[in-house]
């Protein structure tokens, strides 16, 4: 761990407690989980393209169901959650459960972090935030991020079935965003021997399912190791500090409201670049899983998508781009190549 800003003899691995379903069918025990919990009024929480799970979920739950909200949005907006917050008022509700992605799980945490009550995380992509005590909130196009262990759901539900309709290019794109957290991990400043096993299978084991999913979508083996390894990656997330990848991400994201998946999956190659030179053992992993050359085998995958793969495609203005390494550069995440704002407006140009 040499490799790495900041690292002192003794390290600390701290572990979120939380309860974990996984497997086909893990659906159905969300009722269960719900009493395990004694829980009488569910704030069922789901994204639009959830729906046909949160109708079977709604349903289960018969009586216990308090209300629900369908308009989460991307990058957590404090306004968004004050609506929901106005329902769990009128409601009276003891429990929350998020069904989807990032910006259902994104608001179910809000809304936890401001009444204390408990959640249920039931993730239907890969983008991690459900193995989290993270949470990422955007107010006045500026997106704000804070860790605390209460924030993380308490429990999280991994059902395969729910990913076997995932569009290939979401597929593509929130798997590589999961692959982000395991490569950010790896050169993380806090990165532990757990850290480092974890991350590392991760790693192997989105490379090597992703193909398999892309080119078989509802082939339910390639989807369970896909899930399992993205699994594995919000654990990576969980437990150490992101560098430049995850703060490019929120401060473009913040900024310019892009969509998170997509902006992950274009940013990483560039910053894989940027950062392996400065962080040997990190390269060594992801030599042995990915093989000798990892940043063209992430690009390779990355650019194979056939929406936008480039920050001028989203929409990002190209004369913003020096002002945003400024913001970054003057509050910098720690990273094993330390950022200035010509390198880093160097990375965003080549990204746009």
């Amino acid at each position: 761990m040499g490799d790495r800003p900041g690292t002192s003899a003794v390290t600390v691995h701290e572990t979120v407690a939380s309860r974990v379903l996984i497997g086909s069918g893990a659906l159905g025990q969300v009722p269960d989980e719900v009493a395990k919990l004694g829980a009488e009024r569910v704030l069922l929480v789901s994204t639009p393209s959830s729906a046909g799970a949160a109708e079977e979920v709604a349903a289960a739950l018969g009586p216990r169901l308090g209300a629900r909200f369908d308009r989460p949005a991307p990058h957590t907006p404090v306004g968004v959650t004050a609506e929901a917050m106005t329902v769990v008022a009128s409601a009276r509700v003891d429990c929350v459960i998020a069904i989807g992605g990032g910006s259902a799980i994104g608001l179910a945490k809000a809304v936890s972090g401001r009444t204390g009550i408990p959640q249920i995380a039931v993730p239907t992509t890969y983008a991690g935030s459900e193995a989290t005590p993270v949470l990422g909130e955007t107010e006045n196009g500026v997106k704000t991020t804070r860790r605390d262990p209460a924030l993380a759901p308490g429990t999280v539900v991994y059902d395969p079935d729910l990913t076997l309709t995932m569009p290939g290019g979401l597929t593509r794109t929130s798997a590589l965003n999961a692959l982000a957290h395991a490569v950010e991990a790896l050169w993380a400043p806090d990165a532990t021997a757990v850290t480092d096993a974890l991350a590392t299978e991760a790693v192997h084991g989105i490379l090597s399912a992703l193909p398999e999913v892309l080119a078989d979508p509802a082939g339910p083996p390639g989807r369970s190791r896909l899930q399992a390894a993205a699994w594995l990656a919000g654990i990576c997330l969980a437990q150490t500090r992101m560098g430049l990848h995850h703060q490019l991400a929120h401060v473009l994201g913040g900024a310019f409201d892009l969509p998170h998946a997509e902006l992950h999956a274009l940013l990483l190659p560039h910053v894989m670049a940027f950062n392996l030179p400065s962080a040997p053992a990190a390269a060594a992993r992801l030599e042995r899983v990915a093989g000798p050359d990892p940043v063209a085998v992430v690009s390779g995958l990355a650019y194979a998508y056939e929406g936008p793969t480039t920050l001028g495609a989203l929409g990002v203005p190209r004369g913003q781009l020096a002002a945003l390494a400024e913001r970054v550069v003057a509050q910098p995440y720690p990273n094993p190549r330390p950022p200035d704002v010509a390198a880093v407006t160097s990375l965003l140009d080549g990204a746009w």
